[in-house]
């Protein structure tokens, strides 16, 4: 006989030999079998479990969400996305995010951009990086305190603000007292190497009183008339600007009337009464351009590609020449050929020319998503308060960084004339960088006061979480839990 036969026989008789279980006996009647000893009696029988069809047990392919196809992956990603971005939190996160990453960004650039400048005047090198960031230090302060202040104590400090900021502007023209830079007689000076441009606070002070002034007279519906809309808002626009005009500094003039225009916009002008307003200042405007040799120069260094052979339009072709040899990722942090003395004003007015050549394409587009993200987040705000202060106010603030931002790159690329405004939060200027973190720190705040932002800051306070979230059980009478 075979082995395998002869195993095949063994086994049988084996099996034969086994003794039935317990479980494959009946049971008495009316005494039921314990479940495990059942159990074993099922299988001992040979009793098989009913077979689950395909697709349709827990976790089988039955159980699945149907796809949606080849598209569904992206336009879940859609979904998801527009999703966080109607979040509560969102604009708040953009303004804190970006606001800050423009800021360490342009520190970082300041100190690239100015070591050459700091070494050819006599000074360490991190001359100008030490004031940049001790004003960004101080703005910081003063960017967590407007952001913590209610949008009442805004308000009350609007007529403050304003008559300070017209005081010191009158200061700068006294003679003794203010001082010029670069032919602009705008700045006050404050002992060492500290300077105020009192005119740069004009911005906010314009901001906070305008808004104030404007949410008054809608509340007693009194914006429907023209005079009530430009009276006293446009003449007290009109007396800083003459003001700052009276020290020559054109390019913060252009950035408080698109301030003005701006809230004369979200107060709802009409368009005769805006397009008058905007003729009267393009002629102004036109007037002191065309009576100023160094303004019509400016104005005719647009779109040169290389300078004059008399040396006009230097400034204008070497910020296009560090533009262009930056390529698409730079060539690298501090490498930069042209603040070799061959840019003026490398870490100020043309700080965005360095980032180019520094930092290339990649660079500057990601300063321009930042300048973007920030300018969107701020009309979020402004356009989903019922507060009407809060979005006359929010508008203004996106007017004037958005507004800012452009004149100065436009003026880099060639597009604009050199009006000789910062970038904001990223140029070199404690003057400038100040009453910009707290405008910064204001549209945090309107942020943090929509109601359902409001709810969700709530609900993440760590007493809050603790007291929804722990269990609730009672107390013995021993004490013990």
């Amino acid at each position: 006989m075979p082995a395998d036969e002869r195993f095949a026989v063994r086994r049988d008789r084996a099996r034969a030999s086994v003794p039935c279980p317990l479980a494959a006996a009946p049971a008495p009647s009316g005494v039921p079998l314990p479940d495990g000893l059942a159990l074993r009696g099922r299988l001992a029988t040979g009793a098989r479990r009913p077979e689950t069809p395909r697709g349709s047990g827990r976790g089988g392919p039955g159980s699945r969400t149907p796809r949606t196809g080849r598209g569904g992956g992206p336009r879940r990603a859609y979904e998801r996305a527009r999703r966080a971005w109607d979040r509560p939190l969102t604009a708040y996160y953009v303004i804190l995010g970006s606001s800050l990453l423009i800021t360490v960004l342009g520190l970082v650039m300041v100190y690239s951009a100015s070591m050459i400048k700091a070494l050819d005047i006599s000074k360490p090198s991190t001359y100008f990086f030490g004031k940049q960031f001790l004003a960004a230090v101080i703005g910081g302060a003063l960017m967590l305190l407007a952001a913590r202040m209610p949008v009442k104590l805004h308000r009350a400090l609007a007529y403050p603000i304003l008559m300070v900021t017209v005081f010191l502007m009158v200061l700068v023209q006294v003679p003794g007292i203010g001082m010029s830079v670069n032919g602009n007689q705008n700045w006050l000076y404050l002992g060492g190497p500290f300077q105020l441009q009192p005119s740069e606070f004009g911005k906010l002070a314009l901001i906070l009183w305008g808004a104030d002034l404007l949410a008054r007279k809608q509340d007693k519906r009194l914006l429907t008339q023209w005079k009530h809309m430009l009276v006293p808002l446009v003449p007290v626009a009109f007396m800083l600007l003459g003001l700052i005009m009276l020290g020559g500094d054109m390019g913060t003039a252009i950035i408080l009337t698109a301030i003005l225009f701006g809230l004369l916009w979200l107060a709802g002008a009409p368009t005769r009464l805006f397009a008058g307003v905007l003729g009267a200042a393009a002629a102004i405007a036109f007037l002191l351009i065309r009576t100023s040799p160094n303004r019509m120069s400016r104005l005719a260094c647009m779109g040169v590609s290389e300078p004059d052979p008399e040396g006009g339009c230097w400034q204008a072709a070497h910020g296009i020449y560090a533009l262009a040899s930056g390529g698409w990722f730079g060539s690298g942090l501090g490498a930069s050929v042209e603040k070799w003395g061959q840019l003026p004003e490398p870490h100020t007015d043309f700080i965005f020319a360095i980032t180019g050549e520094e930092l290339g394409l990649a660079g500057t587009l990601s300063v321009l998503a930042l300048f973007a993200a920030l300018g969107y987040a701020g009309i979020r705000v402004a356009g989903r308060t019922e507060d009407p202060f809060v979005r006359f106010a929010a508008g203004g603030v996106t007017t004037w960084i958005t507004a800012q931002a452009v004149i100065n790159i436009g003026a880099v690329l060639g597009l604009l004339p050199i009006a000789g405004v910062p970038l904001p939060l990223f140029s070199y200027g404690g003057s400038a960088l100040l009453p910009t973190m707290f405008a910064v720190g204001l549209m945090i705040a309107f942020a943090r006061e929509d109601p359902a932002a409001k709810a969700a800051l709530a609900m993440r306070k760590p007493g809050v979480r603790w007291k929804t979230m722990r269990r609730r059980v009672k107390k013995r009478p021993s004490g013990e839990r």
